[in-house]
């Protein structure tokens, strides 16, 4: 219980800190596209303003005659301009040249060098005031709240003397009605995007603690399983010096057992130690390891000599076949892999009856060398064949604690296999025997 509140409050803290930096990054991220975005749009009103003064600076000068006066060859080719002296209708023609101004929120105006107001055309806003600004842009705000934007140039007739000025301006509704937009799809969008990442972030964290809290059940069931280990012969050897001190005297013989006892029990330890260190070595990559050329048909040979005995006192038929008709060579250490074939096969006597046989093969592939040790024993099932490679895990416990095995001969092999780059596959079913393939890549 306390494990799972451990691990619940890492996830929340991983997950916490994801949520925390990509909604960060959101913000930003939405804060820069909306300054963009603005300037964007900003930028195009800009244009659009100049080019349709340019358009008109360009048409009015050589037109234009005495200073702050329009005549009549203005007056034509701006249909609707109003004169601030008379009273103005409606534009009942448009002219190309017009056509941005002549629209709604558009609008513009005349104005002499003093700065006085002498004529407009579109719609310019009523509460502006008619004195000449001195910047060219200007963005100006009327009472109500409208904004508007506008450029000021100055106009010089067709001698070159300067007539006036000449303002452009258009309404910022449009614009500001899409800056209000673009806020609300942010300020809107924005949370619901950070659901997702919340949910989004639970989930990652999860997966990424998975690794962690399978490591986490390993460490705690090998720790688990060494301390069973260990307190099996610590407790043969505390038991049978207590029975032997319990005695006023000891014969020769009775004490001679007792130490072949103590004896037998001290090399499991000493074995049980040497393997978990092994393991803890290869685990961590500091073994020294020397490839060199190794010959698997000598080294087959050398594993079943040693073990031809053990496999006569099980009652049990230890052969080999060798499949190819040359040298099979692999770059590797030849302890470890003598190890590896002795660990294999030492499984195999241990779980076959008395009367099954053995089979150590060796054949070839076009990459690699392959070694299968096939027994006719007990099998192992389905649902156990992922698991034999664990540290301490046993098919059967009974059998394995007759013959002293502490369930890592396969783990050590499997480690050396893919020390060399290779692999052990299983193949296996109840009451049929099992199957174990070494594959290792040729030198």
């Amino acid at each position: 219980m306390q494990q799972n509140q451990l691990f619940n409050r890492t996830r929340w803290r991983l997950a916490s800190w994801y949520t925390g930096v990509m909604s960060l990054i959101l913000v930003m991220a939405g804060g820069v596209a909306y300054q963009l975005l603005t300037e964007a749009h900003w930028h195009a009103l800009h244009q659009e303003l100049e080019s349709v003064s340019g358009t008109l600076h360009d048409g009015l000068e050589p037109i234009l005659e005495q200073p702050g006066q329009i005549n009549d060859r203005v007056s034509q080719l701006l249909p609707g301009l109003c004169l601030t002296s008379t009273l103005c209708a409606e534009p009942t023609e448009e002219r190309h040249v017009l056509g941005a101004v002549q629209q709604e929120g558009y609008y513009m105006r005349f104005l002499d060098q003093s700065g006085q107001l002498i004529a407009t055309n579109g719609h310019p806003p009523k509460a502006i005031s008619d004195q000449l600004q001195q910047s060219l842009w200007q963005t100006l705000e009327t009472p109500d709240g409208k904004r508007y934007h506008q450029i000021s140039i100055l106009l010089k007739n067709n001698q070159h003397a300067p007539w006036g000025y000449l303002q452009v301006g258009r309404s910022l509704q449009e614009f500001d009605h899409y800056l209000a937009t673009l806020r609300l799809t942010f300020l809107l969008g924005l949370p619901i995007t950070i659901l997702f990442v919340i949910a989004a972030s639970w989930w990652l964290a999860g997966l990424a603690m998975r690794p962690v809290y399978r490591s986490y059940q390993q460490v705690q069931q090998f720790t688990a399983d060494v301390a069973h280990e260990l307190r099996t012969p610590l407790a043969a050897t505390k038991a049978t010096i207590e029975s032997v001190l319990e005695l006023e005297t000891l014969p020769e013989p009775e004490a001679r057992n007792t130490l072949y006892t103590i004896e037998r029990q001290n090399n499991r330890l000493a074995q049980l130690v040497q393997d978990l260190l092994l393991l803890s070595r290869m685990d961590l990559q500091v073994l020294p390891v020397k490839h060199q050329p190794c010959c698997l048909n000598s080294l087959l040979t050398d594993v079943l000599d040693e073990f031809s005995a053990m496999a006569i006192a099980a009652d049990i038929d230890l052969r080999l076949d060798v499949r190819v008709p040359y040298p099979v060579y692999v770059l590797g250490n030849e302890e470890q892999l003598f190890q590896l074939i002795a660990n294999l096969v030492t499984n195999a006597i241990q779980y076959t009856p008395a009367g099954g046989n053995i089979t150590v093969s060796l054949g070839c592939d076009s990459n690699h060398a392959v070694i299968q040790v096939r027994d006719t024993g007990i099998g192992i099932a389905s649902e156990d064949q992922p698991r034999i490679f664990d540290r301490f895990y046993r098919v059967s416990r009974d059998r394995s604690r007759q013959t002293g095995g502490a369930g890592l001969g396969l783990a050590i092999a499997l480690a050396i296999a893919k020390q060399h780059n290779g692999n052990i596959l299983v193949q296996s079913a109840i009451g049929q025997g099992s199957e174990l393939i070494v594959r290792l890549p040729l030198k």
